[in-house]
């Protein structure tokens, strides 16, 4: 008989009490544990030092001035650890230190996942996981608000690119964009190529570093404006 594998420890920073306890609750119902749960940025630097977690889910906005500590606080966490897996959980886009957050560690066990977004707590309890093990998981609509920001390349291309350049940002594999879009995987890789063409970012078949040479490209010219 296989052991069962450790339960992932989940350290969490959120300011509202309800939803840290729920967030908490739903953790534990899919075999997580909660390793402590925070309020505030300081707090959360502490207990991620004393806990030493597998995963670190932070709002942005949070005491005392409910801007951006949560991120600011994650950046620095990444700084002193490279590989520490952290998801950010919030109602809009920071651009300005998403951009530090997500070039960290080589852009591996990051996530930037949107709450009102958050439709089903299975795809969102997998995007933890996949984030926890090393992948890098970002809200389509991330991606979206950053190319409202630039005049060119991006306009040039198609739907179909948009809709792949969205998917690639969620983390998924060629293949699983195939089955996604219901066409093949060959068309996959012609739909990337294109996309990478266009943007003039080199190709490169690790999802986690695409993500953050689109990423990257994006922001360079939209002026990291906070939204």
């Amino acid at each position: 008989m296989q052991p069962q594998p450790a339960p992932i420890r989940v350290v969490i920073a959120e300011d509202g009490a309800l939803l840290r306890e729920g967030l908490a609750g739903l953790l534990e119902r899919f075999g997580m544990h909660t390793a402590a749960i925070v309020g505030d940025a300081e707090a959360l630097k502490t207990a991620v030092a004393e806990h030493n977690p597998d995963l670190v889910i932070t709002d942005i906005r949070m005491p005392p001035s409910y801007t951006d500590e949560g991120l600011r606080a994650a950046v620095q966490l990444r700084r002193a650890n490279p590989n520490l897996p952290i998801v950010a959980l919030s109602q809009y886009v920071q651009h300005s230190y998403a951009a530090d957050l997500l070039d960290s560690g080589n852009g591996r066990g990051i996530g930037y996942l949107l709450k009102d977004r958050v439709v089903d707590v299975e795809d969102f309890v997998d995007a933890l996981r996949r984030v926890a093990a090393g992948a890098t998981v970002i809200d389509p609509q991330v991606i979206a608000q950053l190319m409202r920001h630039r005049r060119d390349p991006v306009p040039t291309l198609s739907t179909r690119e948009r809709e792949v350049l969205a998917l690639i940002a969620q983390g998924y594999s060629n293949t699983a964009i195939a089955r996604q879009l219901v066409i093949s995987e060959p068309a996959v890789g012609k739909h990337i190529g294109n996309i990478f063409a266009k943007l003039h970012l080199p190709q490169t078949d690790d999802t986690n570093r695409r993500v953050l040479a689109v990423l990257a490209h994006l922001r360079s010219e939209h002026g990291d404006t906070p939204g």
